[in-house]
């Protein structure tokens, strides 16, 4: 009875594991003929890549996740090395690469790879690209479910299809909703319309063609709450909105006077100073100050303040303490005035100093990891480098002593053949002299002979 109850659990395993396992449907290259059917969240890997590896068991719970849930965005996966063509026509250039593709769109999604973050990814490029609004009630309910929401207000016009053109460029970014006056609250009264709204920090703002500019330019800068909690990836996010990005670094986990102090300075200043700074300057606080060393290739101190310019790698450290908003306006101001002493950048150093010093943090990050894998990836090649470069001086050497040798042969025999030649000249000389003295004798005695 026992080994029966143990079958059927297997059993029952094994049809679950299966059922899960078919919920991401592997493709092949017949795929982009028939893909502009449905919705499709795509999953480009490649078999080797340790990223691709960590990505998959979060994958499968996605796929679960859009089933469960009625959605109808189908889940795949491709490995790009097979398909290598189909790849290429999607653009991919790195694994993992994820695409929610739509009709004739293909959308990259770039955020953290969890679940929830994927998840959410797809439910709002699937859906449409401007929500309407129908009711108050409705718009108060999606109020408080986004931290940051976009409306447009009014009804048709070309800055409508502005904004309709912006939302399928930024969707994967953020929501776009549309309304009516008469759904907005009552307290809220537009003196133009129609009109772009962005509702955050407790508040609202009107977009200004005259003074914000491009309209996309504006939603990408306004995506974000005035203030942030930063971490590398949103970092890197709010490099594309061109802003310099104000930090306090401060340790969360044991946070001392300064520490507080310098988080509130940073926060009254983003609320209190929106209007003079907005335009150019995010504000958030990152805890501790490992990414921020690596970033600069230095370390600060904690707690500090930091300015950084993402779109070319310089920062600007406070030359003085920081202890009033007053004291940290007037830096800021300094580095928007271009007074402020600007350090990092891009620049051929700069780009020579970041090789050297990720060669460096990988080494240590290995040894760390591993030290007997480090021996063997590290000692192993400079072992072998070592062998060629005495093998070749030796070489070098061995080959120049046989040259002198034979160089000293040469001389040797040149000199030889140069004193027999020599000899051979003196006894030539000799034997004329010898021919000339005897002649001399013959004719002295034929003159003697005469003369008697």
């Amino acid at each position: 009875m026992a080994e029966v109850k143990l079958s059927l659990v297997c059993a029952v395993a094994l049809l679950s594991a299966a059922a899960v396992l078919a919920l991401v449907e592997d493709l092949d290259d017949s795929f982009k003929d028939s893909r502009k059917d449905d919705v499709w969240l795509v999953d480009f890997y490649a078999p080797w890549c340790g990223h691709c590896k960590k990505l998959e068991p979060v994958w499968q719970d996605v796929g679960a996740e859009m089933r469960s849930s009625g959605s109808p965005v189908r889940v795949g996966k491709m490995d790009a090395t097979a398909y290598s063509s189909v790849a290429s026509e999607f653009g991919v250039r790195g694994y993992p690469t994820i695409k929610l593709l739509k009709g004739d769109m293909a959308y990259n999604y770039k955020g953290p790879r969890t679940k929830d973050d994927i998840v959410e990814f797809a439910n709002r490029v699937a859906g449409p690209l401007v929500r309407p609004l129908p009711s108050q009630q409705m718009f108060e309910h999606v109020l408080k479910r986004h931290d940051v929401l976009f409306v447009y207000i009014g009804g048709e016009s070309p800055l409508k299809e502005k904004y309709i053109e912006v939302a399928s460029e930024l969707i994967v970014y953020t929501y776009f909703f549309s309304a009516s006056e008469d759904v907005l609250p009552k307290h809220l009264t537009l003196q133009e319309l129609p009109a772009v709204v962005v509702f955050k920090d407790g508040t609202y703002y009107l977009y200004d063609e005259y003074e914000d500019g491009d309209l996309s330019s504006w939603v990408n800068k306004e995506r974000f709450l005035g203030y942030l909690q930063i971490d590398g990836f949103t970092l890197y996010e709010l490099g594309d909105t061109g802003k310099l990005v104000a930090i306090a670094v401060v340790d969360e986990k044991n946070p001392s006077e300064d520490s507080i102090r310098l988080k509130s300075l940073i926060q009254r200043v983003a609320k209190e100073y929106r209007d003079h700074f907005n335009r150019d300057f995010q504000f958030g606080h990152m805890d501790g100050n490992d990414y921020i060393n690596s970033l600069i290739m230095d370390e600060v101190v904690v707690p500090t303040i930091i300015v950084l310019n993402t779109s070319n790698q310089q920062y600007f450290l406070p030359n003085k303490d920081i202890d009033s908003i007053e004291d940290l306006v007037q830096f800021i101001n300094e580095v928007l005035d271009g007074t402020a002493e600007a350090q990092g950048g891009d620049g051929i150093f700069q780009r020579v100093k970041r090789v050297a010093y990720d060669a460096k943090s990988t080494v240590v990050s290995v040894f760390k990891s591993s030290p007997i894998l480090g021996c063997f990836l590290f000692g192993l090649p400079l072992g072998v480098i070592s062998i060629m470069c005495y093998g070749i001086c030796t070489a070098e050497s061995d080959d120049g002593s046989e040259d002198m040798e034979l160089l000293k042969k040469e001389d040797r025999e040149l000199t030889d053949e140069g004193s027999e030649e020599e000899e051979e000249e003196e006894e030539e000389e000799g034997d004329t002299q010898l021919e000339q003295s005897e002649e001399d004798l013959q004719e002295k005695s034929s003159t003697d002979k005469k003369v008697d």
